[in-house]
């Protein structure tokens, strides 16, 4: 156990000093130090006399040498809303530990606006947009959905609306929640297509209820005309065989290696929004199509490395899954590649040519795993018939490294 005295974190709303509950408001008089935005400190009233301190930006790396600082004195830390929603909450629970935390929370902003709406929370997505590229929101558009959406500030409304008539959903209705439980509280609502409303509040939530447009699928294998690039693409079908043989888990991460336009380390990431990928490739024009294609398809957050494998992987962090799909015969890449998996580890790698099968066919004899192959034929117009149009079969090797 800490000696040093708990930090206390304490959720406060747009309502101020009323809205908190007679435990928080004891602990903050009698607290010595209490940070906050200046937002959430201008809100205390004078019978808090604690010396206030607000946050500098950037938070994150001040925040070990301020607490340090005051260690031995009460403290208090001021958070919007639920501080284990998106807020500093978890953050400080990494830095100090949980023994030394005690929260206090207060109905987070997304629970309030749900309240407002009358939606049923558990049927909504949510998306923090504080810290992530608006495009982040793109991969959870479909038709029917409901969304809320935390906002980084006034212009994220706007900006909501532009994406999504970008993805052709126009019609769906909009509505900005200002102010939630405080005094200056407000509600607009507006079609996305042509939003004229002017930039409000930048303490908003955005909730999304996406109408009539384009559905897009979350299982692998999106339509092969979704990406861009110079046809170096992972075919639909292989593609989804491929995903499957991968494996995705939440939280996991996969080097795609020889990543092409991209399409195995989007879908890795749209499987779940704690995937995380690298996507290694040599040719400096495809590793900018691949950055595109993961914006256009809803996961700017995947990583482009822009580099020739084995070299390109130096200094990368450790990865759970590895798929190879350019440069099995290249000297080394298997290699580095195996080693690098965690013990339990996940190898998929795809080989079109015999001498990529060949490879594959070493590492089977030596490794075991399972080996695939596949071909894929689509109908395509004879003069006025059907026929097959077949494409190159591909081989899949698939191993959990020891």
């Amino acid at each position: 156990m800490h000696s040093e005295p708990p930090i206390t974190v304490i959720g406060i709303g747009a309502g101020g000093w009323p809205g908190l509950s007679g435990t928080a408001q004891s602990t903050l008089i009698g607290a010595e130090v209490v940070f906050g935005s200046t937002r959430q400190l201008d809100l205390l009233p004078p019978d808090v006399a604690a010396r206030r301190v607000p946050w500098p930006s950037p938070l994150v790396p001040a925040l070990p040498g301020l607490l340090d600082a005051e260690q031995d004195r009460r403290v208090c830390v001021l958070a919007s809303g639920d501080p284990m929603f998106h807020g500093i909450g978890a953050t400080l629970t990494r830095l100090v530990g949980v023994d030394r935390l005690r929260v206090l929370p207060h109905p987070s902003s997304v629970s309030l606006a749900a309240a407002r709406l009358g939606w049923d929370l558990a049927a909504t997505d949510v998306v923090s947009l504080v810290t992530a590229p608006v495009e982040t929101l793109g991969r959870l558009i479909n038709p029917g959905r409901r969304i809320l959406v935390l906002s980084a500030g006034a212009h994220t409304p706007a900006a909501v609306a532009e994406l999504l008539t970008r993805h052709g959903h126009g019609s769906a209705t909009m509505t900005v929640l200002e102010q939630l439980d405080g005094p200056a509280e407000r509600l607009v609502t507006g079609a996305a297509e042509g939003w004229t409303i002017p930039d409000g509040d930048p303490l908003n939530v955005v909730a999304i209820e996406c109408g009539d447009g384009p559905a897009r699928a979350v299982v692998p294998g999106l339509p092969d005309d979704d990406y861009e690039g110079d046809g170096q693409l992972t075919k639909r079908e292989v593609r989804a065989v491929t995903l499957a043989a991968l494996a995705p888990a939440p939280g996991a991460l996969l080097w795609d290696v020889g990543a092409g336009s991209g399409s195995i380390g989007i879908e890795w990431m749209r499987a779940h929004p704690a995937c995380r990928a690298i996507a290694v490739e040599s040719s400096a024009d495809r590793a900018a199509v691949i950055t595109a294609n993961a914006t256009a398809l809803g996961v700017p957050g995947l990583r482009v490395v822009h580099g020739r494998a084995p070299d390109a992987l130096d200094g990368l962090p450790r990865p759970d899954t590895i798929f190879i799909g350019g440069g099995l015969t290249r000297d080394g890449v298997l290699d580095r590649c195996l080693t690098a998996l965690h013990p339990g580890g996940r190898l998929v790698a795809n080989a079109v040519t015999v001498e990529s099968e060949a490879v594959l066919a070493a590492a089977y004899a030596k490794l075991g795993g399972e080996l695939t192959r596949i071909t894929v034929q689509r109908g395509s117009p004879v003069g006025g018939f059907t026929g097959w149009r077949s494409f190159m079969p591909v081989t899949i090797w698939s191993a959990v490294i020891a």
